[in-house]
């Protein structure tokens, strides 16, 4: 059987990993001895292809998508077009629209496992990967019910997915406190003394001492929390104390907060309040519909557009690449507050202040606090 030329497709929409999905398939043509080739946006490739990938991030980006496959497929109209990814999952009927010939709707199980071909993006120097798939809750403003269901697809051994030249480790799992694999995995991890970063974060409510002596043998410079309703505030607050009790600084702790969803300006300056008089980071996550079209277009009931206008200024100015870290002046201001909008309100920038609100703005670009921009309500996503 002759081999195929495959040509993966990553649409020019902003992100700062890898097209991990993609990479993996690479591998899997790779086992079957097809050619394989990457390219991101429209561009002319070196080769033409017998079959096409073209993968999709969040579905507020379906227009570079839709470009992408317009773009290859009159380019290369006797190739086979697939499209998949997060877009194409949550919204299969309208990535329909876009011309490709077959929308991928979930994982490709027969790449779930390989290790990704990372040759493809030589600049990349990390591993990311998933140590299982899956969630024991199941959140409102979360896609991962939807996308992958319940805990499954555990793996117990991971340094089959560390690329050997790789000297840092991502981990994309959405609970792994709550899948049955974790000690294996943590341990693993401590053996294996590679930098680690959980960037999805972990469930507050599953950091028991155990738990946390763990992640203090882990090698990590961030851990990764979230705060996502009031009611879980002592979970959360239980979970910073065990932390340090293991060892690890408060403000190494980076807290999602969510808003913009079932809360109110009050209730989300609340847990704002209570981060920052907890020493610890908050990082705020506006939440977005998960099958919305258009970014920071959604304004829950509880909300108004000046508000959540002032979260965004204040994370510009008074916060740090886009968080709230617990800097003396930044707590005295929020914690002496009676209200939103006196915590949130900025005073009148002078030349100086609008220099500096602009270099933070742009190292938001380069912090790597959290993955990426989307809200916690498809922060946890399909790869």
């Amino acid at each position: 059987m002759l081999s195929m030329r495959v040509l993966l497709v990553e649409p020019d929409y902003y992100t700062r990993y890898p097209p991990l999905g993609l990479l993996k398939l690479g591998a899997y043509h790779r086992l079957k001895g097809d050619a394989v080739e990457l390219v991101r946006g429209l561009t002319k490739p070196a080769r033409t292809p017998d079959l096409i990938y073209v993968t999709s991030l969040f579905t507020y980006a379906w227009k570079p998508v839709h470009e992408a496959v317009g773009h290859y497929k009159q380019m290369f109209p006797s190739a086979k077009l697939h499209l998949g990814g997060i877009y194409a999952s949550l919204l299969p009927d309208h990535a329909k629209l876009s011309g490709a010939d077959i929308v991928q709707s979930g994982l490709v199980h027969d790449a779930e496992d390989l290790m990704p071909a990372y040759d493809l993006v030589p600049r990349w120097r990390a591993s990311i990967l998933f140590a299982s798939r899956g969630c024991v809750r199941r959140c409102g403003f979360c896609s991962v019910p939807k996308l992958e269901g319940r805990p499954n697809s555990l793996k117990y051994r991971i340094r089959n997915l560390i690329y050997p030249t790789h000297k840092r480790v991502i981990l994309w799992d959405n609970n792994i406190l709550g899948n049955a694999n974790w000690r294996d995995v943590f341990d693993e991890l401590i053996e294996l003394g590679l930098e680690v970063d959980f960037n999805q974060g972990l469930d507050a409510r599953l950091v028991s001492d155990e738990v946390a002596e763990k992640l203090a043998r882990i090698k990590m410079s961030v851990i990764r929390l979230a705060y996502d309703f009031y009611g879980i505030g002592p979970a959360v607050k239980k979970a910073v104390e065990r932390l340090e009790a293991a060892g690890k600084r408060r403000r190494d702790i980076v807290v999602y907060t969510l808003f913009n969803y079932t809360d109110d300006p009050g209730d989300f300056l609340d847990r704002v309040k209570d981060l920052l008089s907890w020493g610890v980071v908050s990082y705020p996550m506006r939440y977005e519909p998960l099958t919305s079209l258009a970014k920071n277009r959604f304004v829950s009931p509880r909300w108004d557009p000046q508000r959540l206008e002032m979260v965004a200024d204040a994370r510009r100015v008074m916060g740090c690449a886009g968080a709230f870290p617990p800097y003396r002046g930044l707590v005295e201001k929020v914690l002496k507050a009676e209200s939103f909008d006196e915590a949130f309100k900025l005073r009148p920038l002078t030349k100086a202040r609008r220099i500096s609100a602009a270099l933070r703005e742009q190292g938001e670009d380069h912090m790597q606090l959290v993955t990426v921009q989307q809200p916690r309500s498809a922060r946890r996503r399909l790869v």
